[in-house]
């Protein structure tokens, strides 16, 4: 397994909000994933009511900062394989979430830094930070799309302004598509993704499972806060994403088992499943 070490995260080019400042669009009453996850990683781009919700998931979950860090792990390493293994140089990153360490970019542009990367998302907060999703090697080339993934000809039609999709494209959906309730929406959106991509293309994709009965109670006490839900899937109904793709091994396994690194934790429940598969 090839180990090149990934750039630098890059820092914020925002300054990090206040309880007083609050972006159009973005409604500081009520907890957003991306922001909550934001906290469990330790970033700064949080209000209080997601630091709350943050604090609720700890009490429940006193690992969950981990499985954070597991689910970002599994992304830092199937990005990295796939430009460093699969040869990999154009990327669709759908649902990207606040910038963090180790974005989809600072990872495939350490390895080759012509990748070309365009990050989807509808987060006002998102585009707030934008910024710092687009700070592209010089060689390469960066862009972001507004827009809901589920609206996927508009998300494919603004990404083929940057990526080629005559050409292979690594599609990497982080943890996102829980916030489809739906399961065959869900998987109806993979599904219309998949068919603009060429042969050779390659399915990152994670997903949260409900493992252990305390984040099960957690997720749901989540969900009835007001916040867009996350629904936690079981192996098989995660599995199904895969179907028409050829897993790369370990096929879909838990995060920290998907190719660990020296970095990697492992945990004693299951976080979520991931997988890498290439489109035969």
């Amino acid at each position: 397994m090839t180990s090149a070490a990934p750039a630098q995260p890059a820092e914020p080019h925002q300054p990090a909000p206040s309880d007083h400042h609050v972006p159009t669009g973005v409604d500081p009453s009520v907890p957003h994933s991306a922001r909550v996850w934001d906290c469990l990683l330790g970033g700064k781009n949080h209000y209080a009511v997601d630091r709350q919700a943050a604090a609720a998931f700890e009490e429940a979950i006193p690992k969950v900062r981990a499985y954070a860090r597991s689910g970002r792990g599994f992304l830092t390493r199937s990005v990295r394989y796939l430009a460093a293994e699969a040869g990999v140089r154009q990327f669709l990153d759908v649902g990207a979430g606040l910038p963090t360490a180790y974005n989809t970019h600072e990872i495939a542009q350490s390895v080759a830094p012509q990748s070309r990367i365009v990050y989807v998302d509808h987060d006002p907060m998102v585009l707030l930070h934008v910024g710092a999703l687009l700070t592209s090697a010089p060689e390469g080339a960066t862009a972001y799309v507004e827009a809901d993934m589920r609206d996927t000809a508009t998300v494919l039609g603004a990404a083929s302004r940057t990526l080629d999709l005559s050409r292979p494209v690594g599609l990497v959906l982080s943890d996102v598509l829980g916030h489809i309730v739906a399961d065959d929406e869900a998987h109806a959106v993979v599904r219309r993704l998949a068919t603009a991509l060429p042969t050779g293309s390659y399915l990152a994709l994670s997903h949260a499972t409900p493992g252990d009965p305390a984040a099960v109670a957690a997720q749901e006490a989540y969900n009835e806060s007001g916040a867009i839900p996350y629904v936690l899937r079981d192996r098989e109904t995660i599995a199904r994403f895969f179907e028409g793709w050829e897993l790369v091994e370990p096929g879909l396994v838990t995060w920290p088992r998907w190719r660990p690194d020296a970095a990697t934790e492992q945990h004693e429940h299951v976080p979520g499943y991931a997988a890498v598969a290439r489109l035969p």
